[in-house]
């Protein structure tokens, strides 16, 4: 992609039926790690209409009311109509104990280096992270956009600027690149579930205009011009939403979850299992280490890969690239990263303090994340996205 061209990325509401499993199963982790910090918890979710499936696996002696918390995070999100509810919707569960593991029940807070490095990874995976300069977060522009008009859309049907909104909703945002560098904005589309058939498809593209892309852009240096193409429900009004009109299901919008495809990303969920998941912990320490890079002015663009394997606790490959952009060579980059990172499981653990965030952060931790991203977040002290290191790296 080194001439001119369009790149988009799509995100979702806090509605749309996939970021509600998302959601559901990640509030299951909050409530379990807030009980036992040190507990094990895989948990998937699927909606459909006027059901909700759920399998989940977690260690023995942690109980908590998988139906309840369901029923709650649905009323949260704003499904209160009779074609899905939280109040009476119908709730099957697989659940499973997990056999006892007491290697699994360490304190990485007071561990020994050589004790960090006797917790190996228990699942394979490589984990991808990314930064550019393209915002101030670091992210891709595309989804940076697409996540802005998303939580716009939920923030209007909320504070009834919109009130005839749903809460399942889409965006997209089509970004012109010339020199691997945003250059105009070329396309943004909504798609918006209306509660009612009362708008029309003119006073709906006229609200959302107004009420959202407009204020959106406002404080964007690259904003639509006359040749952006805005697109609002060009299918025509979407009534309803939500999992009585499609199905949704745990760990189905990894893109959206990441970079929004612009940089590679594990096919590994990240929502739905706690950290001790090296799938979920090291695309963070992934994302942390991009974050630095590029902070340190090594690189305008950085994307950093670890691979795992069952068994060992150092990743057993780490690699750069910079896509042309670094001060320095990606092999030096790399070295750099292995000097001053600790990528292994108890030592991401402990350096992010995961098990313990549920309890620290008012209203849970990971089911924040499971709608708007895991990374690029400024509306919540992610510990990954710190800069700290940015220093050591430059003058490393």
């Amino acid at each position: 992609m080194k001439g001119p061209f369009v790149f988009t990325s799509e995100s979702v509401t806090e509605g749309h039926p996939d970021k509600l499993c998302d959601q559901i199963s990640d509030a299951f982790v909050d409530h379990i790690l807030r009980r036992d910090p040190y507990a094990r918890v895989v948990a998937e979710c699927a909606v459909a209409t006027s059901i909700v499936f759920i399998a989940a696996r977690f260690d023995a002696g942690v109980s908590i009311d998988f139906p309840n918390v369901t029923r709650e995070v649905i009323d949260q999100v704003g499904y209160t109509g009779p074609q899905f509810n939280g109040k009476t919707c119908s709730i099957v569960t697989s659940l499973r104990e997990m056999a006892p593991d007491g290697a699994r029940h360490f304190d990485e807070r007071s561990m020994s280096d050589a004790e960090v490095g006797r917790v190996v990874a228990r699942n394979q995976v490589t984990v991808f992270g990314y930064a550019c300069t393209q915002t101030p977060a670091f992210m891709p522009l595309p989804i940076w956009l697409a996540h802005k008009l998303a939580r716009r859309l939920t923030s209007v049907r909320l504070q009834n600027v919109v009130p005839y909104l749903a809460p399942d909703g889409w965006t997209q945002v089509g970004v012109e690149y010339r020199e691997r560098m945003p250059s105009r904005i070329h396309s943004v589309t909504l798609i918006a579930a209306t509660k009612t058939k009362e708008p029309t498809l003119a006073a709906l593209r006229r609200d959302l205009i107004e009420s959202v892309v407009e204020p959106v852009f406002a404080d964007e240096p690259l904003r639509p011009d006359g040749l952006t193409r805005i697109f609002v429900n060009s299918d025509g009004l979407f009534l309803g939403g939500g999992p009585s009109v499609h199905s949704g299901l745990t760990g189905r919008k990894n893109a959206i979850d990441t970079y929004g495809e612009y940089s590679r990303h594990s096919g590994a969920a990240l929502s739905g299992k706690d950290p001790s998941r090296i799938d979920r912990s090291g695309a963070y320490a992934a994302r942390y280490a991009a974050k630095n890079v590029v902070a340190a002015g090594l690189a305008e663009e950085c994307e950093v890969l670890l691979s795992y394997s069952v068994g060992l606790a150092e990743p057993v490959s780490i690699q750069v690239q910079t896509f042309g952009t670094g001060t320095v060579s990606d092999d030096d980059i790399t070295d750099r990263l292995e000097r001053h990172f600790d990528f292994r499981p108890a030592g991401i653990l402990r350096q992010f303090n995961l098990r313990y965030l549920p309890s620290i952060v008012k209203g849970g931790f990971y089911r924040k994340l499971a709608a708007y991203g895991h990374v690029g977040r400024m509306d919540i002290g992610l510990p990954w996205e710190v800069t700290d290191k940015a220093s050591l790296l430059k003058s490393s």
